[in-house]
């Protein structure tokens, strides 16, 4: 792509936009639904230690760098990596297809919580949440195994998420990505808030909060805690995903890059305690009412959104409101990620094809959302999004993401990126950004061989081999052929790029030519 042509490549109309769109990005459910049993589980207080450093020395490091890949070379993460260098390009499209993974079962997820927030009005899982949620819901098959028969009540608002996500993004970056991110985001805190102050209201919220916070220091010594907070960071602040590539590749060519990465990287952080204190607060008073302790009624994920909380609503004061408020942030904080996962393939296509903004949002939102709901509207969507979810994490992400670091390292790239860095941004990178970097490799090494040791070892969750093969081991292995067969494809329109002539002000352009 030409400098000029570059020059006509949509961007975020300031950095207040960006912020949005990236803090979006990276609070999503797991900030609310795993976090903090993550917390507990791992040592309560004491977990904040080793989660705080790894927010240090691995997230907003590794945010700088993704920052610094997309600003300097303008593209999406398959056409960043190319102009880094022509052997990377193969990362960028394996970044691209980890997040087609993702969002055809994320839209789900976002679905469920849509329909729970009305759920939440009229009380309709009744006084058996869980019965409700697997049998009358999903209408979960009996055992485990691949249909079509398609429920109803699912797949209706999963087409809804579809269709609403290919409104927002055909709009484009400044007015779909940044407006939607603009209006979401302050929409979700103020809810969360208000779900909070509810929660420590309730009997039993005290309860909740000291069995979250009552630090464990024991725990410490304990590797697993170590490599629990590394993941919770890297998978939470949406790094190695090529999403933040590509939305700071809509950055403005002068435009604070650490400055805003530790915004963001903080703000991420603080919704994730503000996430921990609600849940535990309300958790609290599920186990008073129950006669029961926290350590009985803890749970995360799929579990404590859908089953748990169902059943605080069923007891609380103002048990609706806390459903609407809660079910609702689920809502808007998916939505926000599911933005920013589909925006990553967007750009990709829009890069390769040379496509306008509509023609390629269509194109990748129309076959997307029917997999979608081929897969995941059916009775036997939740097995096939579980092992799906388990297998892209690992292999889609923290394995890309320890190769393209480690190639980085390896063939010295990282001087060309700090100096990119520290020429435009407020908070300068020297040494020890290199040495937080490369330890990053090694811990998202150690998380990569602990992983694969384990799925070798056991049956995932116990399904059987075929279920495994096809929907984890094979969808892994798909993703990385796929991304080498995508690089092979010839770039339409491809003509040379030069960093530092797409950074120039078109002050010191108006200068050089006249």
């Amino acid at each position: 792509m030409s400098d000029s042509n570059q020059s006509k490549r949509e961007t975020f109309s300031n950095r207040r936009a960006f912020m949005f769109a990236a803090i979006g990005s990276a609070v999503g459910l797991g900030n609310i639904w795993r976090f903090p049993y993550v917390t507990y589980d791992n040592g309560g207080g004491a977990f904040i230690v080793p989660y705080l450093i790894a927010l240090l020395t691995a997230g907003i490091p590794l945010l700088f760098l993704d920052y610094a890949i997309g600003h300097r070379y303008r593209g999406s993460p398959p056409l960043a990596f190319r102009r880094l260098n022509r052997a990377l390009e193969p990362f960028g499209w394996w970044n691209v297809l980890a997040n087609v993974i993702i969002c055809i079962y994320y839209a789900v997820i976002i679905g469920w919580a849509a329909s729970y927030t009305y759920y939440s009005l009229v009380g309709a899982w009744g006084a058996d949440p869980q019965a409700f949620f697997f049998k009358d819901y999903l209408h979960m098959a009996d055992g485990v195994s691949v249909g079509f028969d398609f429920v109803a009540k699912v797949l209706g608002p999963l087409i809804g998420v579809w269709i609403f996500t290919f409104l927002i993004l055909a709009l484009g970056v400044q007015k779909g990505v940044a407006r939607s991110s603009s209006f979401f985001m302050p929409l979700l805190v103020v809810m969360f808030l208000i779900m909070v102050a509810i929660a420590l209201t309730l009997p039993g919220a005290a309860k909740g909060l000291d069995a979250l916070f009552t630090p464990d220091w024991s725990k410490l010594s304990n590797p697993s805690v170590w490599v629990a907070a590394y993941g919770q960071i890297f998978f939470s602040l949406s790094i190695c995903f090529g999403i933040m590539v590509t939305y700071s590749s809509y950055l403005k060519p002068k435009s604070d890059l650490t400055g805003t990465g530790l915004v963001v990287g903080f703000a991420n952080s603080s919704f994730e305690v503000l996430a921990g204190i609600g849940v535990f607060a309300a958790l609290g008073f599920m186990a008073t009412a129950a006669g029961k302790e926290v350590s009985e009624v803890a749970s995360s994920g799929i579990g404590l959104a859908f089953i748990a909380f169902p059943t605080i609503i069923n007891q609380a004061p103002f048990g609706s409101l806390i459903g609407v408020l809660f079910f609702g942030s689920l809502v808007f904080a998916g939505i926000t990620s599911m933005i920013s996962i589909v925006e990553v393939i967007i750009a990709a296509v829009q890069d390769k094809l040379r496509l306008g903004r509509v023609a390629a949002t269509f194109a990748v939102c129309l076959p997307m959302g029917i997999v979608s709901a081929l897969l995941f509207g059916t009775t036997t969507g939740l097995p096939v999004l579980d092992v799906m979810d388990k297998f892209v994490n690992t292999y889609g992400i923290v394995a890309a993401g320890f190769l393209y670091v480690l190639v980085l390292v390896a063939t010295k790239k990282l001087p060309v990126l700090r100096q990119h860095i520290n020429a435009i941004s407020s908070f300068k990178v020297g040494t020890l950004w290199y040495v937080f970097v490369c330890t990053t490799v090694a811990m998202l090494g150690y998380m990569l061989f602990n992983d694969t040791k384990t799925l070798l070892a056991e049956n995932y969750e116990g399904y059987p081999d075929w279920f495994l093969d096809t929907f984890g081991w094979g969808m892994s292995l798909g993703l990385i052929v796929l991304a080498l067969l995508l690089s092979l494809l010839p770039w339409r329109m491809e003509n040379k790029f030069n960093p530092d002539e797409a950074h120039k002000s078109d002050e010191t352009r108006k200068g050089e030519q006249s």
